[in-house]
């Protein structure tokens, strides 16, 4: 789980994230809606990718990525589990 959190604690990557929400897409589609450079946008997909947020498949010449939904349902359950609010709206210890 640290590797989530500190993968979804950067904007640029919330934001890579909401945009791959939309559909796959290649390094430069995701490059396009950013200033940055791309070898930038490379490295945010690599601490995605190794939190396992990202999955990246080949396609011809270029690399696809697309978000690993399975990841998201762990952290919700993670959280949750952690998180849980009694019926009388006090966390539980």
């Amino acid at each position: 789980m640290n590797l989530v959190f500190k993968a979804i604690s950067d904007p640029t990557r919330r934001k890579i994230l909401k945009l791959l929400r939309q559909g796959d897409m290649t390094a430069g589609e995701i490059a396009d809606h950013f200033s940055i450079s791309k070898p930038s946008i490379s490295h945010h997909l690599n601490i995605l990718k190794q939190a396992d947020l990202v999955q990246d498949e080949r396609k011809g010449q270029f690399i696809l990525y697309s978000l690993n939904t399975t990841v998201f349902q762990d952290l919700v359950r993670w959280l949750h589990d952690h998180l849980e609010i009694s019926e009388r709206g006090e966390k539980k210890r």
